[in-house]
């Protein structure tokens, strides 16, 4: 699978073991930043990672911050992301189950490794749920559309 991934520098320690354990699974990974432990803004890799996603470059994303909510935001601003920031593997699972989510968002400051792979092993299997879920998936997509052409 082709994995875009990115964190600011509150994640990117985070990020580097992410990345390690990705490429050992046999998965692809585009690594876009931050590349240090040096301040940076990180809504300019969020929608880096947001936009491989939003134009099918890659299969999946994940985003790591803090605290996960400034990488969720930015994310969800592109066409065709469903992000979302996930505390625990309930979360990741729902997350592509009831909503198709595409990126994960982790939040660094209350996520250590083991529990990241964990999220990340569970959210990469789990397939999305059909009939009512899908329906609601359609419905999110369809507004996203009508937002689109009104831009």
């Amino acid at each position: 699978m082709k994995i875009a991934i990115g964190s600011d520098h509150g994640g990117y320690e985070l990020k580097t073991k992410i990345i390690e354990y990705l490429k050992k699974e046999g998965n692809e990974v585009l690594d876009l930043g931050t590349h240090s432990k040096e301040s940076c803004d990180y809504p300019i890799i969020g929608f880096e990672v947001a936009k491989e996603i939003g134009n099918e470059k890659a299969e999946r994303g994940i985003l790591i911050c803090k605290t996960g909510v400034g990488m969720a935001i930015i994310a969800n601003k592109v066409h065709g992301v469903r992000a979302a920031a996930c505390y625990d593997k309930e979360m990741a699972k729902s997350s592509r189950e009831h909503n198709d989510c595409n990126v994960l968002v982790l939040a660094a400051n209350y996520t250590d490794f083991k529990a990241a792979k964990n999220m990340i092993d569970i959210w990469l299997m789990t397939d999305p749920l059909a009939e009512r879920h899908a329906r609601r998936v359609k419905q999110i997509k369809e507004i996203e559309a009508k937002l689109k052409g009104k831009r």
